[in-house]
Parts: C-alpha cells; sequence; structure tokens
C-alpha cells in the first residue's frame, strides 16, 4: 500500500471509531517508543499531546515550532500501523487563513485529525473572541473538506483551563463549532458528570473529554454513560513517566537507594515490543 494510500485508509479507520457504538479510549504518546507500546497494547488510535512533546524535548509547553511539530507528527505517524490524530494547540498562526494552513500542513503528515482549540497563547488574553474562533475552525473544516482523503477535525474549546468556568458560553462555543462543520468537539477542564453530560446533549457529534488529571476519577463507563464519544489522556502518560523518573532520581540523592528498579519495565519486554514494531 502506498504512503497515500495508507493516509487515506488512516483516516477513513479513524472516523469509523467515532461511527461506531459507545466510547473509546485515545491515548497520547509523547515519542515514538510511547507510540509503539501502546499500538502493541492494543489501543486502536493515538493522538500526541503537545505538552508531553514539549517536555520531551526539554521545552516548556507552546514553544515548539511548526517544524518541529510537524516533524513529530510524521515520525509517529510512521512508527504505528494505526490512526494518529495531533494536538496542534492553536495552530500556527492567529488568522482563520493560518488554521486553513494548520491542516493542510497537518494533512501532508500522514495524520488522520487533528485538533484546534481556542487558546490564544497569551496569558493575559487566553481565548479568542467567539467571532474569531468561530471563523477559525470553519477555515480548518474549509481546507479539512478540500483534501482528498477524510481527515477527522477536532475543535477546541479552552475556557475552564484559564479560569473562564462559563459553561454556558463554553457550550454556545462547542454547538457555533459544530455549525461550522467540526466533526468532534472538546472542552477540556470539565471533570464533573452533571457538567460532562449537559455539554455531550448540547451538541449532536461526538464529544472529547480528557482524563488523567489530578483530582479526576471518572471511569470509562461512567463517561460513557454520560454521552462521551472519546477519551484521550493529554500528557498525563508523560508527567507519570517524568514523575516516576523524578521520583527515582530523587530517592538515589536523598536516601542512596535503588528500589526504584522493582517498577521499572522489563528489558525483555520492551525489547519484544519494538521487535515486533520493526519486523
Amino acid at each position: 500500500m502506498s504512503k497515500s494510500e495508507q493516509s487515506i485508509d488512516m483516516g477513513t479507520r479513524f472516523r469509523a471509531l467515532h461511527d461506531q457504538p459507545g466510547c473509546f479510549v485515545i491515548p497520547n504518546p509523547w515519542d515514538v517508543g510511547s507510540a509503539r507500546i501502546l499500538a502493541d497494547l492494543g489501543f486502536s488510535c493515538l493522538a500526541t499531546t503537545s505538552a508531553g512533546h514539549a517536555f520531551s524535548n526539554g521545552i516548556p509547553e507552546g514553544t515548539a515550532d511548526r517544524e518541529m511539530v510537524l516533524a513529530h507528527c510524521r515520525e509517529l505517524v510512521q512508527a504505528v500501523s494505526i490512526p494518529v490524530s495531533a494536538d496542534l494547540e492553536k495552530g500556527f498562526g492567529d488568522s482563520p487563513e493560518a488554521a486553513a494552513q494548520t491542516i493542510r500542513a497537518a494533512a501532508e503528515t500522514g495524520l488522520a485529525g487533528c485538533s484546534l482549540e481556542d487558546h490564544t497563547g497569551d496569558k493575559d488574553n487566553p481565548i479568542y473572541p467567539f467571532g474569531l474562533a468561530v471563523e477559525r475552525i470553519a477555515a480548518a473544516v474549509e481546507a479539512a473538506r478540500a483534501l482528498d482523503r477524510d481527515f477527522v477535525f477536532t475543535a477546541r474549546c479552552e475556557n475552564h483551563l484559564w479560569g473562564r468556568d462559563d459553561l454556558a458560553d463554553t457550550i454556545s462555543r462547542l454547538q457555533a463549532f459544530e455549525a461550522a462543520g467540526a466533526d468532534v468537539v472538546y472542552a477540556p477542564g470539565l471533570f464533573d458528570l452533571p457538567s460532562i453530560r449537559e455539554v455531550c446533549a448540547a451538541v449532536g457529534i461526538p464529544v472529547n473529554v480528557v482524563m488523567g488529571l489530578p483530582g479526576v476519577t471518572l471511569s470509562v463507563r461512567e463517561l460513557e454513560d454520560a454521552g462521551v464519544k472519546r477519551i484521550s489522556v493529554g500528557s498525563a502518560f508523560a508527567r507519570l513517566a517524568f514523575g516516576a523518573v523524578m521520583k527515582a532520581a530523587r530517592e538515589i540523592q536523598d536516601d542512596g537507594t535503588f528500589t526504584f528498579a522493582a517498577d521499572a519495565a522489563g528489558l525483555a519486554e520492551l525489547d519484544s515490543i519494538f521487535q515486533r514494531a520493526c519486523a
């Protein structure tokens, strides 16, 4: 199968997951190794994590440049044989035209889909005005529909990650994103079932919810019953891995012991996973 045919197949496969009954989990690797582990464990698709990718390169979230992000997307797509979607934050610019260009650039990497958000990147003015936010999503949708293959586009409202706990505004934005043609909507930072249920009931397209944030213990079954279609974990796996390294390093520095090794993955198991991936 050619790369073009594979990309077409991945987009179609990714959309089919959103059309089937129930909900599914789309975990977020941060590099090729973690992507191949998750694929080997049987997950049906993957999504990048902007924070996890940035941290793996030793830089703060939101500071990876366009070429670094696209190269990372391309690397993950080529590393696994399941659909990969990308967290592209606000895209590579603020205008609707920039949003459209982001979609075209993302599609060229072989991604099955991606998400764009209404966070500006400016902590003092974190959310795009309603009108501009919708225009950006509409431009992204138009670009996605003009591709020669299927591409699942997710529109994100970032209110609840930036101190704007206005559920009515969040729902209005998600409804406008749906009307603009988004395939999936996503409002990270919703942690209680009543709010999640209200969002799911307010739109007619699949809703993504992120789990893995501190203090949130909702199960797949609870989220499915609330109407959620897709569950991601954002940077949680990457932070878990970095946290384990930090804990182990502190044990050595503080106690002079090495008991952390009992929790490490086995060399033979990892070698076996990567041998299968490279076969």
